[in-house]
């Protein structure tokens, strides 16, 4: 067998592959061998087919299948010798005059390869590095959360403004009919908050749903419909009351600390909110650390400039889906799919340039980590270490996981990499700000 390459430009190239009689002869005999042995064919004994029966009936597809395995093997092992950083895979060229009846043979492959560029994390223009800070307003707000979370209920014969009222929703034309908790201070709507107000259990109040809460999403919870459909839903609907409460705050004594962290870890209120500070600060730098990560890569992708083999890959995305896509349609998928086989080429030659790997041990920390957070959410505090190692080994022998984790593993990484080599401005805001300035 004789592989050779044809550069074509920086971008393209074209490999020959010659295959002869000899590369392939011995693997097809002895299958064929193997068919007569086991052949049942009517008018002989098993085994005593004749060879030249076995060929006319088997021989091109065996020889096929052969040809097209030593090609594939061949040609996968010279791309890795000869180092090609390929993108796709090979296309095969039509060869209109091919002949399966002939003993040696030729195939064409184009490649698309990868282009040459290099990456400077240190632009000329900062990018901005959030620091999101929980201020006393937040802070306040976390606290009595946690009081009114921990205090108790006491029943009352009407409702008043702060009450938290159980009852029943119905619309008989929307088919309406959910038992939901009210809490009046969430209710936007004067007239519902006068219209509720000295009410008492057994009376029915008629409620708009329009601008009902003071945050849209609360509306879809009450109702028990989906968030799609109150969007646009403006209708009146019932609300018949079952139960007044009104919520007593819990004190903020050893009692609460310990039953939230467990005992004398917090003594004192002002340990609670440097308590609450410093976790509301770890899980915002999780969303600031997104957002770094986000326009790192938005800024790489504006700043290096390289081209790609577009009519390889146009041609690639065409003829290798599960469909065929006219020319039109490949050259719309290439366009969608352009920004992010740029920034994956950046990302891999970050990766490589910066030596970063993922080995079994990290990643299965990390696993475990990511398990522990998710049992603290149901209470579960301290997981023994075996517990989490035998949960973790579960979760790692499932390839579609191993690849979220190891894709958010590395996606630290390179985040801990842009914090030590990007040109960063910090920029310390609280959280109202942050989402202001990010999410408009």
């Amino acid at each position: 067998m004789n592989i050779q390459k044809e550069q074509i430009d920086e971008l393209n190239a074209i490999v020959k592959v010659a295959i002869t009689k000899d590369d392939y002869s011995d693997k097809v005999d002895k299958i064929l061998k193997d068919y007569k042995k086991q052949a049942n064919i009517p008018g002989f004994r098993k085994g005593q087919v004749p060879m030249g029966l076995i060929k006319k009936q088997y021989g091109k597809a065996v020889l096929v299948d052969e040809v097209n395995k030593l090609l594939q093997d061949n040609l996968n092992k010279y791309l890795t010798e000869e180092k090609l950083d390929v993108l796709g895979n090979p296309l095969p060229k039509q060869q209109d005059n091919f002949n399966w009846e002939a003993e040696d043979f030729s195939f064409e492959f184009e490649l698309g390869l990868a282009p040459n560029f290099e990456v400077a994390l240190k632009t000329k223009k900062p990018i901005t590095h959030y620091k999101i800070v929980a201020d006393k307003k937040m802070i306040d707000e976390q606290v009595d959360r946690i009081r009114k979370q921990y205090g108790k209920l006491i029943s009352k014969s009407e409702v008043g403004k702060n009450d938290e009222i159980t009852g029943t929703f119905k619309n008989e034309e929307e088919e309406i009919e959910h038992k939901s908790n009210l809490e009046m201070s969430k209710v936007k709507s004067k007239k519902a908050i006068d219209g509720l107000r000295g009410k008492k259990v057994g009376d029915t109040v008629i409620l708009k749903t329009k601008g009902l809460f003071k945050e849209d999403y609360l509306l879809s919870g009450a109702l028990g419909i989906p968030k799609e459909k109150v969007d646009k839903l403006n209708i009146e609907v019932s609300f018949t009351i079952e139960e007044i409460n009104e919520r007593e705050s819990a004190n903020l004594d050893q009692e609460l600390f310990d039953k939230l962290f467990g005992k004398d870890t917090i003594t004192s209120e002002k340990a609670l909110r440097e308590r609450i500070k410093e976790d509301s600060e770890k899980q915002f730098e999780q969303q600031a650390d997104q957002k770094l990560l986000n326009d790192v890569t938005e800024r790489l992708i504006d700043t290096i400039k390289f081209d790609l083999p577009s009519g390889f890959l146009k041609k690639w995305i065409q003829t290798t889906g599960e469909k065929s896509l006219s020319e039109e349609e490949a050259n719309d998928e290439y366009e969608k799919s352009e920004k992010g086989l740029r920034y994956q080429l950046i990302e891999g030659k970050i990766i490589k340039d910066n030596g970063i790997e993922i080995q079994f041990d990290e990643l299965k920390e990390f696993a475990k980590g990511f398990i522990k957070s998710q049992m603290a959410q149901y209470g579960q505090l301290n997981p023994q270490e075996d517990e989490l190692d035998n949960i973790a080994t579960r979760v790692l022998s499932n390839q579609d996981e191993v690849k979220r984790l190891s894709e958010q593993l590395m996606s630290q990484k390179l985040i801990s990499l842009y914090k030590e080599k990007a040109n960063l401005k910090k920029k310390e805001v609280t959280y109202d700000n942050f989402v202001k300035e990010v999410y408009g």
